[in-house]
């Protein structure tokens, strides 16, 4: 059995990493067997932990994705010095299809805040992965294969947090503006005007301008409840910090 460590570092690098190489399978064509085709791709995590992905109809993965859904998704944090070999990394194993949910793809952009100049192209779509099989890195010679079920949150408590998501954000941000430039100080986020913009089990994110920080919560919360107990301490926190 995989260590309960090893499973946190796949759930929050899932979380938080921004791109990755998307693995698809090239059609036959001929005598010429169908072969492996990766690519880079820019991700997000959908509240039940599920990659998210904006794909172009016309790029070469979402053909692919088209005629065979099947795929993997890598996703690699920083190594810890020179060797690439100690970076925590993650490949999803499972099976993309296209979404039309209206809050997964609010939710795609508000976490890649870059894509906003292009976010009206009518020939991308979101495609959602679900997780099927998940292989595990935590740095050189730890690795792990790893249930989905380790890693997924509680159906309904990703369901009551997706639910209770907007009228968080909104409080937030609108009644407490500083506690968020506090907290995205406390990060290492510069200036003022970053607004929480997602949240999760695991965390939250927040933005400001191009610029995002996601800030991991002690451990998984339940209900939204914890949520607003966890922000409540993190701001105490860095309020009452000596820096």
């Amino acid at each position: 059995m995989a260590p309960p460590a090893l499973a946190e570092t796949a759930r929050r690098l899932i979380r938080r990493t921004r791109s990755g190489v998307l693995a698809t399978s090239l059609p036959a064509h001929g005598s010429t067997p169908s072969t492996p085709f990766a690519s880079l791709v820019t991700a997000a995590a959908a509240p039940d932990l599920a990659p998210l992905l904006w794909l172009s109809a016309l790029a070469r993965h979402s053909r692919n994705l088209a005629r065979d859904p099947r795929c993997s998704l890598l996703l690699a944090g920083s190594p810890a010095g020179s060797n690439p070999q100690t970076a925590p990394r993650v490949t999803v194993i499972g099976t993309a299809r296209e979404s039309e949910d209206a809050a997964l793809l609010a939710r795609w952009h508000a976490l890649n805040p870059y894509a906003a100049s292009y976010s009206g192209l009518t020939d991308f779509s979101l495609w959602r992965i679900s997780i099927e099989g998940v292989h595990a890195v935590a740095g050189f010679a730890a690795a792990a294969q790893l249930d989905p079920a380790v890693l997924v949150p509680d159906p309904a408590v990703a369901g009551q947090l997706a639910t209770a998501e907007p009228a968080i954000l909104a409080h937030c941000n609108t009644d407490h503006a500083a506690a968020m430039d506090a907290i995205a100080a406390g990060a290492g986020g510069s200036g003022s005007g970053w607004r929480i913009v997602a949240l999760d089990t695991d965390g939250f994110d927040l933005a400001r301008g191009e610029g995002l920080l996601r800030i991991d919560f002690t451990k998984p919360v339940q209900s939204p409840g914890a949520v607003r107990a966890e922000l409540v301490r993190l701001a105490r926190a860095v309020r009452q910090s000596p820096g």
